[in-house]
């Protein structure tokens, strides 16, 4: 096992608790429009997962050029603004747009300046809430199923291959900003990256788009008993690609929802 049978069962709640608020964030913006006038992307839904996929790779091409300069100031300024963004956007669907800005700010700020993993923790709840309103109405199931193949090779060759992605993981954690999950123990630290609950999400967002509340939850469920099964099984001190599993994860929820619904 990874971790303790605690801990691991604590990751899993935490994953299912991003979820859950997520889906209630996406069901809110059904009929509102996001803050601060900002809008989907313009993208085609059948072939969505191109551009953005080629986004990622941008991205995490950015990210390397960070790490290789070590300025983790600049990260610190990308992430504040990241973490503003989406947390308005979440806080948001509760309560007035203005009041969920100065908010987010506050603890964008607390992100940067403190670590604490209550704060941590509480804010990554919500922030993939916020991602999955800006992403999920340019995907159809189709677009979303094929980014998340894609993501999972690519997550497969950046950890056991290129390691690109574990070296990303040490940078942010050195600098003790980083996004995911973060539940330190004993000496330790249990670790879930952000894009493994983003990713998902956005698929159960999908799901909720073209079916329901009830099927997307019973999809969400799922992947986290799969997220059980890789944290279960896996080793200790070694890093794994979670996407491939928790895409299984996504799909065999699918098939279930097929099934039941």
């Amino acid at each position: 096992m990874k971790h303790t049978l605690r801990i691991t069962v604590l990751l899993v709640l935490l994953f299912l608790i991003a979820h859950f608020l997520g889906l209630i964030i996406l069901n809110e913006y059904t009929t509102e429009q996001l803050p601060l006038g900002l809008e989907p992307p313009e993208i085609e839904e059948t072939t969505s997962f191109i551009p953005v996929f080629v986004g990622i790779i941008i991205a995490t091409l950015f990210m390397l050029l960070i790490v290789k300069l070590r300025s983790m100031a600049f990260w610190k300024f990308w992430f504040f603004i990241t973490v503003t963004l989406t947390l308005t956007i979440a806080f948001g669907a509760f309560i007035p747009n203005n009041l969920a800005l100065v908010i987010a700010i506050l603890f964008a700020l607390f992100r940067v300046l403190r670590t604490n993993p209550y704060l941590h923790n509480f804010t990554e709840m919500f922030i993939y809430g916020g991602l999955a309103a800006i992403f999920v109405p340019v995907f159809n199931l189709f677009s979303i199923s094929a980014l998340l193949i894609l993501i999972s090779v690519y997550d497969y060759i950046s950890v056991f291959k290129t390691k690109h992605m574990v070296k990303l993981a040490k940078f942010q954690t050195e600098g003790k900003i980083f996004t995911g999950l973060f539940i330190p123990y004993k000496n330790k630290t249990a670790i879930l990256g952000g894009g493994d609950i983003g990713f998902t999400l956005i698929f159960s967002g999908v799901i909720m788009k073209d079916m329901s509340l009830i099927a997307a939850a019973i999809v969400s469920t799922v992947v986290a008993l799969s997220l059980f099964g890789l944290l279960y099984y896996g080793k200790k001190n070694k890093f794994y690609p979670a996407m491939p599993p928790l895409t299984v994860g996504c799909f065999v929820g699918l098939l279930i929802v097929k099934l039941l619904l």
